[in-house]
């Protein structure tokens, strides 16, 4: 059996091109016109390997069935929706989506995501080697109360001994920036290291990622201390004096 996947979304026709051309690359699919009965089956078979979601999902909005996704599951999750409105895009991915594709679907470019989402690390995911030595951590914010810290090799980041719990894409944009401390990364730069070499994406989605993993990380997310823009530039890790 291949890689799980599920499709959600109430074009019945756009679903079943998808399960079509994903089947005969190998993926198990499963599909459903409802976002309710897309979130029981991940209550009761746990989460697949990779999700898309239609804007259009039945009486439950996109977003919703997004964000209820994320309060349980680390799964990677693609968009699809015939509106290229930014509104709708900045509202998916801050729903907790990684990726956005706009109608009309090309297959090759939907299968190509599917495959760079699924090449991405699995938060939390221990060493294959258990006498392997601890993971080193990066102190982004030394707070005496609740220090900030990174660990890129445990999948962890965590304020104090809190848990914050990134998605895949917050977590590789984070390693990616604290890899090079001081240095302006630019977008297109996180775009390819962060969603993978050759991933056909949009710039926008290296903002709105960055914006969320600012309101879980940052003290005051309108005012950033640790990832901060560089106008013009990129963004740029700031470490610690």
């Amino acid at each position: 059996m291949g890689a799980s996947l599920m499709i959600v979304g109430d074009d019945a026709r756009v679903r079943g091109d998808l399960r079509v051309a994903l089947e005969r690359e190998g993926y198990d699919v499963d599909e459903t016109a409802a976002a309710e009965v897309a979130l029981e089956r991940l209550r009761t078979y746990g989460a697949p390997d990779v999700m898309i979601v239609d804007l259009l999902v039945g009486e439950m909005d996109a977003f919703t069935c997004i964000r209820e996704v994320r309060r349980a599951h680390e799964v990677p999750i693609m968009v699809v929706s015939a509106s290229e409105d930014t509104h709708d895009v900045v509202a998916a991915l801050e729903a907790g989506a990684d990726d956005f594709v706009s109608k009309p679907l090309a297959i090759k470019e939907i299968s190509a995501r599917v495959r760079a989402l699924r090449r991405r690390p699995h938060l939390g995911a221990l060493p294959e080697d258990p006498i392997a030595e601890p993971p080193a951590e990066i102190v982004l914010d030394p707070d005496d109360d609740a220090p900030l810290v990174l660990s890129p090799d445990g999948g962890v980041v965590r304020r104090g001994d809190e848990p914050i719990p990134l998605t895949i894409t917050e977590f590789r944009l984070l390693c990616e920036l604290a890899a090079n401390p001081g240095r302006v990364l630019s977008r297109t730069l996180l775009l390819e290291r962060a969603w993978d070499e050759g991933f056909f994406g949009d710039e926008r989605l290296v903002d709105v990622h960055v914006r969320r993993l600012r309101t879980k990380i940052e003290s005051d997310p309108s005012d950033p201390r640790i990832v901060v823009t560089v106008r013009g530039l990129g963004y740029r890790l700031d470490m610690p004096r």
